[in-house]
């Protein structure tokens, strides 16, 4: 099961909170660790060098 960016977002913030339980706290890393990972965005730099060659 993939977890879009705002249940990501409220799993990180129950990992963060002090009342939350073991169990919510396990389910809340599980979701985070299921979470796409952010894309680093490409220098314009290389983009210009692929032209070139």
């Amino acid at each position: 099961m993939s977890t879009g960016k705002k249940p990501a977002s409220l799993a990180g913030r129950s990992l963060q909170r002090k009342g939350t339980s073991k169990n919510e706290k396990t389910v809340a890393a599980s979701d985070l660790a299921q979470a796409p990972k952010r894309k680093k965005p490409k220098s314009k730099n290389r983009k210009l060098q692929c032209l070139l060659n």
